[in-house]
């Protein structure tokens, strides 16, 4: 006789779910636990509720039925535009899903910029855009409309969020995210791993979707290719030559019994010209950074529907594996009521993580043997050379200019500095011994390499 799954709802809030016979009549509770306020059906055992990709209904994020053995397909739909909660679900569901399951989540984030697991912030973003939007953010919310809007466009950020600093746990370069981009999520066996595969299946959907120009170029990457006409000066014909744009990025990460690879989908950004200033950092000349550096490529909007493109995407994905076993939608509350997503949740926005995780890296106001690049020159006479590890300073080097030591100067109170940390670089350099007229140029150089008032913002 078949197992019945039932999920039973007290009026205290505890969901209870239990396997029963179809005999069974009726149940009531303990008095301790209150009254059943809604008793729901999801047999048999190996079908959990089912809503349509299009489903207004959210139900409780469930790991027992995630990790069931039977549900060997899945798609999850994200309500929440936390990017920490759908990375720290995401990563549960890594971590849960049977071995031999295939597991697809969509999900859109508010206005963040997620960098990869081994990637430094202060080479990989411009810290002091986001402290100018967040700023500006602030003081939005206390002006009439008007004045919002003239802060809109003095800033040139047409959002109503600012943006969140999120670095994951797959590797990969540095990408933005913002409403009018949908995240795609899969999860399958390790041996099934390809990473051109499921991008293949999202260039499936676009073409669904009017748009044939796209395709899978040689980085695994999602582009596509916008046609020209470019008319020659000393004849009235014109010839056709095609744009490439970068429409979606991918990142990986492969366990010994599962594999993911999760990638963007530019739809409808409305920041789209903004991503270049966003991703590119004034540090950049002068760190040198072990990790992974992002490649930069033109990017574009496909112009499509987010609602659209997910359902092209589900109907891809079922078209690939069949019966879908489990079809789940999640919010920030149900799927903070598991522990363990609680917990990543918390990991991945702790400064430990976002910063305190930064690969070693050495930064030089002039060539050295290790990084002989050209550097632009500082406006100030002095020659700086600090390394840190996990953004925590192990050694720093000042000198003048020609080399020469600098009267006064002890830079080993900067040791074990931990750089997000940093007020002020001018008055830590006054402290340290140098003059003012040289700490307060160097300090307000330094604030401005390393996004000191975006740090101080995230505290």
């Amino acid at each position: 006789m078949d197992l019945v799954m039932v999920e039973l709802r007290l009026d205290v809030g505890l969901v209870v779910r239990a396997q029963v016979g179809p005999w069974l009549g009726t149940l009531e509770s303990p008095a301790a636990l209150g009254t059943i306020t809604r008793l729901r059906t999801l047999s048999p055992l190996s079908q959990h509720p089912s809503p349509s990709p299009s489903a207004s209904s959210t139900s409780r994020f469930s790991t027992d039925a995630a990790s069931h053995p039977s549900n060997r397909v899945q798609i999850h739909l994200s309500r929440s535009t936390d990017a920490l909660l759908n990375l720290s679900v995401e990563h549960r569901l890594l971590q849960i899903t049977p071995p031999d399951s295939t597991v697809l989540t969509l999900y859109v984030n508010s206005p963040s910029i997620v960098f990869g697991r081994n990637q430094n912030p202060w080479l990989q973003v411009n810290l002091n855009r986001l402290a100018q939007i967040a700023q500006q953010q602030k003081k939005k919310n206390n002006t009439s409309a008007a004045a919002a809007a003239a802060a809109d466009a003095a800033t040139g950020w047409n959002d109503a969020a600012a943006i969140q600093l999120v670095r994951r746990r797959s590797g990969g370069g540095a990408v933005f995210h913002d409403g009018g981009n949908v995240n795609f999520s899969v999860i399958c066996p390790p041996e099934q791993f390809d990473r051109n595969k499921h991008a293949e299946m999202v260039v499936r959907a676009l073409k669904a979707l009017s748009r044939p120009n796209t395709r899978v170029n040689e980085r695994h990457d999602i582009v596509m290719d916008v046609a020209s006409s470019l008319s020659s000066s000393s004849s009235s014909s014109s010839t056709e030559k095609a744009a490439t744009y970068k429409v979606s990025g991918s990142a990986y990460k492969l366990t010994r019994l599962r594999s993911l690879h999760h990638g963007t989908c530019l739809l409808r950004s409305p920041n789209l010209s903004s991503i270049s200033e966003l991703l590119r950092s004034p540090a950049q000349g002068y760190l040198d950074a072990r990790g992974v550096d992002s490649v930069r490529s033109p990017v574009r909007n496909v112009d499509v529907d987010n609602d659209e493109f997910k359902d092209a995407v589900v109907r891809e994905f079922e078209s690939m594996y069949g019966e879908v076993h489990l079809r789940d939608e999640f919010d920030d509350d149900a799927a903070l009521q598991v522990e363990e997503v609680r917990k990543g949740y918390e990991e991945l926005g702790s400064k430990s993580w976002t910063w305190g995780q930064t690969p070693r890296f050495t930064f030089s106001t002039h060539p050295t043997q290790e990084d002989p690049r050209p550097r632009a020159e500082v406006p100030f006479d002095l020659k700086m050379r600090l390394v840190a590890n996990h953004g925590v300073i192990e050694d720093m080097e000042i000198k003048h200019r020609d080399g020469a030591a600098v009267d006064g100067l002890d830079a080993s109170v900067f040791h074990g500095a931990r750089i997000w940390e940093m007020d002020d670089w001018a008055a830590s350099l006054a402290r340290a011994g140098l003059g003012s007229s040289l700490s307060d140029e160097a300090g307000q150089w330094l604030n401005h390499m390393f996004g000191t008032e975006y740090t101080k913002l995230c505290r």
